[in-house]
């Protein structure tokens, strides 16, 4: 079986009928899917590494040998000739960093042309960064050679059927090949530049990039990595960014042998392996051209560009050749990138669209901060990618749609210990603004910062290459104090989903008349936690400042898109400052006056509709079951509306994704015993919600009502925006313990779960047994009689059958009880693990300091009411005394003991204090601390969830377990 096969198989679980139902309403991946199931067997594929030498320089004279490697299907041949993919690879990698690509894409049938780009790895000469009369020539000569090989399919003579594909410095080449060349039949460019001197020069005011703000971190790291050049790791590398560093590489690919000839088209040479780094090198600019290098040290000596720099690498940037654009492209690009963020693909689509050339756009979590993403992320790139030069390059299916689609991080997969990543698509691409928005208000005065000289200190954004570090600490030192500004908003009422570029109007002066600023905007949850969205920055140079206020002049700033999610209660923080270490900065100090116009923060956002697993279509489509799957989706559609018309209950669209709504619950006995008489509350994906009350609250009497083992006689429960009724089939997508466990004795552990399942009904291979059994942690006793177990094993066993098939809601009722103490703490971390994979937990228990460890939220009944509900630390209240981890304790009481507003500091542990404050807000008393050079590492309240429980049902609470 091939590899990409063998991969996606282990990785993806088998489809069941309602995952079908769900792919089946993406019609677009389902088209492809048909087309692409009936491909020619491609089992596997030879390779052969060469060095080819190629001519390039403006007069096309120059010779430079390159070190290639063709990946050939086996079935290709001369009387079947297969269309062909030339692979580039990242900045600082060389052709072995995409070799896992190339392998997947010879065994999808493609003949694949990898190779190294000149002055990396093996092949000679020097880094031009792209240009046209180099890098890009050296490709269309690879054309040539491939338009000559006879297992490679031709359009007409010297014009092979070819697709380009490649990630950052091989996707600008993938651009700028397509537009100097017509030959190119399509491209999928990846997390890469649209103007290469406004990725290195930034600025969100719109001015030109030689006035843009000089981004040195990366510079660095990219101009570093034009060294002596190195092999990447492989696998993704198209994906992966800068995929190497350090020095020459060492031999693959076979014995040595000598370099490629010079003269005419490409000519071969042998083996690979007898490719040496060039002679020729320079200490001070590794292996770049003398131009890129001198273009280099001016900006990083000043700090600034100028206009030869800028015309430079606009020379080797997309922008100068879109409009000559005419194949296809697959636009893919990160969310998680500080080096090439969103709106360098944004530019390319919309300057592609412009032609009236087919373009798709898609975001995913990764980026050259962020990598390849989770593997759900992976396998939809995977599978837009196959789908797109399926039919551009084999005429195979209908043509794939143009819409725009993203992701978002919801959830980890237990399992995988992976990040769980759901996909959205929007029919037509919205651009950077949306398709709608929302307005926020931060509010705030003018306020006074400081420049620091030479920019340092300097607030730490992000690390290169590294992921958005947004909150080293907490919220309160993240950014340097006395070098920001901050501007809050109210907590905002209702959930908002920013995709796109907020914008924001400031206003600043500075006696200097030019300043340097950098607008952040950071989600700040009600504990105080704030996050910088991939670490992204909206960097600022105003000129012409005035040295009054008063006098200052609005700019719009348009801060760096983002897909970010932010809750109903959470805070936005604005926060403006003056030195950021990724960035360079005005040397002399000065101090600038800071606001915000009218406070008013615009928020883009989308209409979107949720996309199916793409893993899923990916398994179907590599086992070429076009039949199966048709079937399958008439067949599930089938079966879901005889389910509906069984139930006959519609879905509550609003609700459709949210694992669990309870409205007004009720439940009356004959007697006139009321067990609940007024509940209502909501679990949502990655929650874990405690469910808690005294004896006779009403919590079982909830969740016999919830499992549908008794009527509720009013309200209503919605199960994913189905109502729920005993036996609806919504009840398949969740799983229980209510009551406690009830086993066969003398059958093992393992035939219980076996028949448990086959009497649902389900196909077996849907259990997820063994992930059930390893997140239960029964080991071999899983294999012993149920009369042998402790109460404890036989309640593990009881999870593990309330999770068999990983149910997206999951309810447990006391599933710590007959449990020992670290067999509880494993079971803590099960339910925080468990809920993150994007599902949710639903647990009632009686051990408050479990619940408090353990749950996000927590609902409080209290006489068959709910008394209190929300996330638990909001439950729990504030606390005049907090715990504070400190760096120095002597020092941070001596601080705390001048400090106003402190009542007492008592020490706690080696490095904690406890602090009674009187009236101080927290973070003034961490902010003096910070000021006096103490680091603060964590702030926890003192008072417990049990504290507030007591408050909240008086003297009903009980020890013991649920009377009702």
């Amino acid at each position: 079986m091939p590899a990409l096969a063998r991969r996606l198989r282990r990785a993806v679980p088998k489809p069941t009928g309602r995952r079908l139902v769900a792919a089946g309403a993406v019609t677009a991946l389902v088209g492809g899917l048909v087309a692409w199931a009936v491909w020619p067997e491609t089992a596997s594929y030879t390779t052969t590494a060469q060095a080819l030498t190629v001519r390039a320089g403006p007069a096309g004279a120059e010779p430079v040998t390159l070190d290639t490697t063709l990946y050939l299907p086996r079935r290709a041949s001369a009387a079947r000739p297969v269309p062909a993919v030339l692979l580039a690879h990242g900045f600082g990698g060389t052709k072995n960093s995409v070799a896992q690509d190339a392998a997947d894409l010879a065994e999808l049938g493609y003949a694949v042309l990898a190779w190294t780009a000149r002055g990396f790895g093996r092949s000679g000469g020097q880094i031009h960064l792209n240009s046209p009369d180099y890098e890009v020539r050296d490709a269309q000569q690879l054309l040539d050679w491939l338009a000559a090989r006879p297992e490679v399919r031709l359009d007409a003579p010297g014009d092979p059927r070819v697709g380009v594909v490649g990630g950052s410095y091989g996707g600008a080449l993938a651009l700028l090949l397509a537009g100097h060349d017509r030959r190119v039949d399509a491209i999928v460019p990846m997390i890469t530049w649209h103007d290469l001197a406004r990725s290195f020069l930034p600025e969100a005011t719109g001015r030109d990039p030689v006035d843009g703000v000089f981004k040195k971190g990366w510079a660095g790291l990219f101009f570093g990595g034009g060294g002596a050049g190195a092999a990447g790791a492989s696998g993704l590398g198209a994906l992966s960014g800068a995929d190497g560093a350090g020095g020459p590489p060492a031999g693959v690919d076979g014995a040595s042998g000598p370099p490629g000839g010079a003269g005419g088209p490409p000519t071969g040479a042998g083996p690979s392996g007898g490719l040496r780094p060039p002679a020729t090198y320079d200490p001070a600019c590794g292996r770049f051209a003398p131009e890129v290098c001198a273009a280099y040290q001016r900006i990083a000596t000043t700090g600034r560009g100028d206009a030869a720099a800028v015309a430079l690498l606009r020379r080797s940037s997309p922008s100068s050749v879109l409009d000559r654009v005419t194949a296809p492209a697959l636009l893919v690009q990160g969310e998680a990138d500080t080096l090439f963020p969103l709106s360098e693909a944004d530019a390319n689509a919309r300057g592609i669209a412009a032609n009236g050339t087919p373009v798709r756009l898609a975001w995913y979590t990764g980026g050259h901060d962020g990598g390849a993403g989770p593997q759900s992320d992976q396998d939809r790139l995977r599978f837009l990618m196959a789908q797109w030069l399926g039919h551009y390059l084999r005429g195979e299916g209908s043509r794939p749609a143009t819409s725009f689609s993203y992701s978002r991080i919801t959830g980890f997969d237990a399992v995988r210990e992976d990040r769980v990543a759901s996909a959205y698509s929007v029919v037509g691409y919205p651009g950077l603004g949306g398709t709608a928005g929302t307005t926020v208000t931060v509010g705030g005065p003018p306020q006074r910062v400081a420049n620091p000289p030479d920019g340092n200190p300097a607030a730490l954004s992000s690390l290169p290459s590294a992921g958005g570090l947004a909150s080293l600490v907490n919220g309160v030192v993240t950014d340097v104090p006395g070098q920001h500004a901050v501007f809050v908003s109210p907590p905002i009422e209702s959930t908002v989903d920013i995709i796109g570029s907020p914008q924001v109007a400031i206003k600043a002066a500075a006696p200097t008349g030019e300043a340097v600023l950098f607008v952040k905007l950071y989600d700040v949850a009600p504990g105080g936690e704030a996050t910088l969205a991939g670490g992204l920055v909206a960097p600022v140079r105003l000129s012409g400042l005035p040295a009054s206020f008063a006098q200052a002049r609005a700019v719009t700033v348009t801060l760096p898109a983002v897909v970010r999610r932010v809750e109903a209660g959470h805070h936005l923080r604005l926060t403006v400052a003056t030195a950021d270490q990724g960035y360079a900065t005005p040397v002399q100090p000065a101090v600038y006056t800071v606001g915000v116009v009218d406070g008013a923060v615009r928020l883009p956002t989308v209409a979107a509709t949720p996309i199916a697993s793409a893993a899923v279509l990916w398994r179907w489509a590599l086992a070429g079951l076009a039949a199966v799957l048709a079937a399958g989706l008439v067949t599930a559609l089938l079966v879901g509306r005889r389910r509906h018309r069984r139930t006959g209950a519609a879905v509550v669209s609003a609700y459709a994704d949210t694992p669990l709504v309870v409205k007004g619950l009720r439940k009356a006995y004959d007697d006139g015993f009321v067990a609940v008489s007024d509940v209502s509350f909501t679990v949502g994906r990655g929650q874990v919600v405690g469910l808690l009350g005294p004896n006779g609250a009403g919590k079982t009497t909830t969740l016999r009502v919830l499992m549908g083992l008794t009527r509720p006689s009013g309200g209503e429960i919605l199960v994913f925006g189905h109502q729920l009724t005993p036996g609806a089939p919504v009840l398949s997508r969740l799983g229980a313990l209510v009551e406690g466990p009830g086993f066969l004795p003398h059958l093992s552990g393992l035939r219980n779960l076996e028949l448990f399942w086959r009497s649902t009904g389900r196909p077996f291979t849907d259990a997820r047994l063994d992930e059930a059994l390893e997140i239960a942690g029964l080991g071999d006793a899983v294999h012993r009689k149920v009369r042998a177990y402790s109460h404890g094993m036989k309640q593990r066993l009881a999870i593990a059958q309330a999770m068999l098939g990983l149910p997206e809601l999951l309810v447990l009722d006391e599933p710590t009880d007959g449990l020992d103490p670290p067999q509880i703490a494993q079971m803590r971390r099960v339910l925080k693990r468990y809920a993150t994979g994007g599902r949710a937990v639903l647990v009632s228990s009686h051990l408050l300091a479990e619940v408090e460890q353990t749950c996000t939220h927590v609902v409080v009944v209290h006489r068959g009411e709910i008394v209190a509900s929300g996330p638990v630390a909001d439950v729990v209240g504030d606390s005049p005394t907090v715990h504070i981890d400190v760096s120095d304790v002597p020092a941070a009481t001596a601080v705390l003991d001048r400090m106003g507003g402190v009542r007492s500091v008592a020490r706690d542990g080696v490095r904690g204090l406890v602090v009674d404050i009187d009236g101080t807000p927290r973070t003034e008393v961490v902010a003096g601390l910070v000021r006096a050079g103490v680091g603060v590492d964590r702030v926890v309240p003192r008072r417990r969830l049990e504290d507030a429980f007591l408050a909240l049902v008086g003297g009903d609470a009980k020890a013991g377990g649920e009377a009702s």
